[in-house]
Parts: structure tokens; sequence; C-alpha cells
């Protein structure tokens, strides 16, 4: 110990480099923990912002898709106070999605006596014309919104002729289900 203080009483540089290196690493460390400390506060604001969207208690403007038209508002199952009910809204829920995209409906089924209705699933076929570029943001509309559905089966059929083929609309067969949960 007497040895270190005779060689820094003789160098005082080195004990100023030896002061400065010290003040800088307690400095770096209290950077890398501010640092730290901001990014997982961050991280903890943008949970909470996905929770919120979540749990609904987002506002109705930051829940809309590009088009205006709300997502993720109203219930997750489909709604009704019988299958047949519920079967008829999932219906309307496709038809209005196919409408919306400039498509036309040609024809539609409801299957309320499927494999999957005592899962408490309805399935509804629809066979429809969609121009080539609609059919994406058919299904997204399908699959985003509430109640949540799911497209079990899609068979795209492209038109016949090969000239101006994206002016005109494709033969497009879905098989959507959601789930019903029966009376409360």
């Amino acid at each position: 110990m007497k040895t270190i203080r005779t060689y820094l009483a003789r160098f005082p540089i080195v004990a100023a480099i030896g002061y400065l290196a010290v003040v800088a690493a307690f400095l770096a460390a209290t950077w890398f923990h501010i640092s730290d400390f901001l990014e997982r506060s961050q991280l903890v604001a943008e949970a909470n912002n996905i929770l919120s969207h979540l749990e609904g208690r987002a506002p109705a403007s930051s829940r809309a898709n590009a088009r205006g038209i709300p997502l993720g508002t109203g219930s997750p199952v489909l709604e009704g106070p019988t299958v047949t009910v519920a079967g008829a809204a999932l219906l309307q829920r496709v038809a209005g999605a196919v409408t919306r995209v400039g498509g036309n409906i040609l024809s539609s089924q409801v299957d309320l006596q499927g494999a999957q209705s005592k899962n408490g699933f309805v399935k509804v076929s629809v066979d429809c014309e969609v121009a080539q570029p609609a059919l994406q943001q058919l299904l997204y509309d399908l699959e985003a919104g509430m109640p949540f559905l799911f497209v079990d089966q899609l068979v795209a059929q492209a038109p016949e002729t090969t000239t101006n083929a994206l002016s005109q609309k494709m033969r497009v067969s879905l098989l959507v289900s959601g789930q019903w949960q029966g009376v409360k």
C-alpha cells in the first residue's frame, strides 16, 4: 500500500488518469442502467398498449381497418338464440364481406348438421364471383373481424379468357365456419 502511495506521489499524472478511469467507469455503468430502464419502460408501455387494444379500451378510430370498417368490435362468437339464427348471422356476415369488396354471391348453403356442429361450430358454403385483387381483402375482412371466423376451404377458379384477366371476376368457393356459444 505504501509503495502505491509513493508511486502515485511521484507520478501525479498516473493518479489523475486512474481517477478519470474510475469516474468514466461509474458514468458508463450509470448510463447503461438508465438506458436499460428506459428500454424496459418503453416495452411496458407497448405491452400496455397491446393489452388495451385486446381488452377493447382503445378508441374506436384506432380499431378500424384502412377502409374504416371497425375491427374487433362485437362478440367473438356467433350470437343468436338458436343455431339457425346463428347460421343466418354467419351467412349475413359472409355476404356482407363479399359485397363490400364488389363481389356477387352465386349460391350459399348453411351447414347446421356437420361433424363439428356438436362442438358448436356453424359452417357456411358460399360460391361467389370476386375480382382477383379483391380476394385478399375478402379473406382479411372475414378472418380479422368479429365474430371470429375461419376460412376452412378456399377454391378459386381464374377467368376463362386470358385477355384482361384482372378486370374479370374469379369464381371463388368458400367454406367459412364460426363458433356458436349457444343459449346462455
